[in-house]
């Protein structure tokens, strides 16, 4: 977009505006009022933890689990108010995550295998059961299988898991690869340096992405365009790459451990893929699910070509828009709906248009507090305030709106809070955040509709994490404010072009003195002004004492060791003390993910673990745990394998005082109680 085609009157932001904050603001609108949730019933004698679903040419719902089932639903949406019907089609299969109607026949992957099912007699039950094409296990619980998919030649797409033994590691082989098999079968290795890469889709230009979990070698969750040869950076499943029909040239000695951001080593290292779009951890998800493209068959407002992706321990789906820039794909990920029963896994657009969401969440926690679940989301038609894409400039941003804005807003230096950040590239599970610095609005340019508007900032910076808020901006005339005021744009590539040039006369905008680098985001999608200042981490040494106090001369009362078991769980849930004993507390995580231990004031576990949600960017570096008085004491954030010990003196008030871990979801169902006693 040219400068022609704006207001030229308002090249620069007004200072001496009031604050948009003050406007009155009439009806917000919500999530539930717009984009409606309706529980679809499951029979309690079906586990339906949904791993994989699909439509059927009868608009029947094929819905596959983790239990190794595979269920028929009729009537889905509940049509005439009637229920659906649910019968059993095929079981006693392996772990299933992922599930496909292709050419009349239902496939599917189970741990070892892609599998076809058949109802060969026209009973309404598999009795069939052939595999397509089988791999290797080592019997690591963590070598999950997903898929399959149909690319755009007509292949079917399966990746496979890495193991996990304190680490990823590729302990059987194509695991940790995207595979892809012909018509007929025959095996394609296609791309490698996955980790837990849950699900994979095609944009409408039939280009493949996918979404990676947290872990080692990864900072946060993603999606990445996946392109044959690339090598999207976890580096245990190079060990197959010298392996016939490989497309991959790398190995693992190539992979330098230097704790850089990723984008700078993929300068150095020929083939290594870095994200097209990151989802900040804790911020908008904490496990990335299923990803589902806007495709014109669907109903779901005003994002036509974005895509839809599934966070399975934040029961949330969120949006991205993207656009591809010199060839690279980059784009800016926003909150869509949050709220859902469970944990997100999978999604479908039903034949109105709606969208079928599958999830569970057994071992796996999140905020949806039901073990499994299908849901219908559905659009109600009214339009809502939103972000509706986000575009790099050669010196800043163009956000195009679903509904004209308010000019005087707009102009606000008050309303637009803005900031860079990413993740270190390493083999350590997860990453703070890093480099983080604000980037300075030098002016807005709206356009003459008033659905677009520039941000001219005082520089970009390739490669990294742009947080963008508007928290301050309203609609033309009714002065609604955004359902989702911020999103994060992660700038691959930096567009050439005309930059916008600022009127003469008038003064450009400083540093703004407002510090915005510390913004958490509420899980309602409100930006942190709306719900007070977003805590910091807790900063009291007496919290989180390493060593044992010179007082205690006879050292600690009673010495406890904690531990973790698989499902998010401490390996014990009910500890006694005494009141005012003094404590020595071990923490060991043996799990496969982050974990602490922070224990709180009576009934305070929930309250604690809310706080966290709001502490943004700042999270992981003060440990998950927030500034509150309701926090008596913690351990640091430990990766898996590690441990912290703490002393500290049992409170002098007999009561149950509950413990939980305060890794971003993990509260609601990672907690025990410390019992004390007179």
């Amino acid at each position: 977009m040219t400068p022609s085609k704006y207001l030229l009157s308002v090249a620069l932001i007004a200072l001496g505006m009031a604050s948009a904050n003050a406007q009155t603001t009439l009806n917000p609108q919500t999530e539930g009022q717009i984009f409606p949730i309706t529980t679809i019933p499951i029979p309690k004698e079906i586990a339906l933890e949904v791993g994989g679903m699909a439509f059927m040419p009868n608009d029947e719902l094929a819905v596959a689990t983790r239990r190794g089932e595979v269920w028929i639903v009729s009537n889905p949406y509940m049509k005439g108010g009637q229920p659906p019907k649910y019968r059993l089609f095929a079981h006693g299969m392996h772990e299933i995550l992922g599930l496909n109607f292709i050419k009349g026949d239902l496939y599917l992957t189970q741990r070892a295998e892609l599998t076809r099912l058949r109802d060969t007699d026209g009973d309404g039950e598999a009795d069939e059961y052939r595999t397509m094409y089988s791999w290797p296990l080592s019997g690591n619980y963590h070598e999950y299988a997903y898929g399959p998919m149909l690319d755009k030649e007509g292949n079917m797409v399966v990746t496979l898991n890495l193991g996990w033994i304190g680490f990823g590691e590729s302990l059987s082989k194509w695991h940790g690869w995207m595979l892809k098999f012909t018509p007929d079968f025959q095996m394609k290795p296609f791309a490698t340096g996955f980790r837990s890469p849950a699900a994979f889709a095609l944009n409408t230009e039939g280009d493949i992405f996918y979404a990676e979990n947290q872990g080692d070698w990864v900072g946060s969750g993603s999606i990445t365009h996946v392109a044959e040869g690339d090598f999207v950076g976890n580096p245990a499943g190079l060990i197959w790459a010298d392996q016939p029909g490989s497309p991959v040239k790398l190995r693992k000695g190539d992979i330098p451990d230097t704790g850089e951001p990723k984008y700078e080593v993929a300068k150095r290292v020929a083939g290594l893929k870095t994200p097209s779009v990151w989802i900040p951890h804790s911020i908008m998800g904490n496990s990335t699910s299923g990803i589902l493209t806007y495709t014109d068959n669907a109903n779901m407002g005003p994002f036509k070509g974005q895509l839809f992706v599934g966070d399975q321990s934040q029961s949330k789906i969120n949006r991205i828009s993207l656009e591809k820039v010199k060839g690279v794909y980059q784009g800016m990920v926003f909150p869509f709906r949050e709220g859902f029963s469970s944990g997100i896994l999978r999604m479908n657009w039903g034949s109105d248009g709606s969208m079928l969401v599958g999830m569970t969440s057994r071992g796996w926690s999140s905020t949806g507090k039901e073990e499994y679940g299908l849901q219908r989301l559905t659009w109600s038609g009214i339009v809502p305030f939103e972000i509706q894409t986000v575009k790099a400039q050669p010196d800043g941003f163009e956000l195009e709106f679903t509904m004209p804005v308010d000019e005087q807003s707009a102009r606000n230096a008050a309303s637009w809070k803005l900031s860079t950040f990413t993740y270190k590239y390493h083999h350590i599970y997860g990453s703070p955040v890093i480099d983080q610095s604000p980037r300075s609005l030098k002016g807005v340019v709206v356009s003459a509709d008033r659905k677009r508007v520039r941000l001219v900032l005082d520089s970009l910076k390739a490669g990294y994490i742009h947080e963008i808020s508007a928290e301050g901006l309203r609609t033309e005339g009714s002065k609604i404010p955004l359902l989702h005021n911020y999103g994060f744009y992660t700038l691959n590539q930096i567009p050439d072009g005309d930059k916008i040039v600022l009127s003469p006369g008038n003064q450009p905008v400083g540093k703004m003195e407002h510090d915005h680098m510390a913004m958490g985001h509420t899980m309602n999608g409100k930006s942190p002004a709306n719900s007070g200042p977003a805590p910091k981490g807790s900063r009291s040494p007496e919290k989180h004492m390493t060593k044992q106090p010179e007082s205690w001369a006879k050292g600690p009362d009673q010495v406890i060791t904690l531990g973790t078991r698989p499902g998010l769980k401490f390996d014990k849930e009910s500890i006694s003390v005494k009141a005012g004993a003094k404590i020595q507390l071990t923490f060991a995580n043996s799990d496969d993910m982050l974990h602490n231990f922070v224990l709180a004031a009576p009934a305070s576990g929930n309250a604690v673990g809310e706080l966290v949600m709001k502490m943004g960017l700042d999270g992981e570096k003060y440990n998950f745990v927030p500034e509150s008085p309701k926090v008596l004491a913690h351990t640091v954030l430990l990766q898996p394998g590690q441990s912290d010990t703490i002393y500290f003196t049992a409170p002098k008030q007999p009561g149950t005082y509950p413990f939980i871990c305060t890794y971003p979801g993990h509260y609601m169902v990672m907690k025990g109680v410390i019992r004390v006693t007179k």
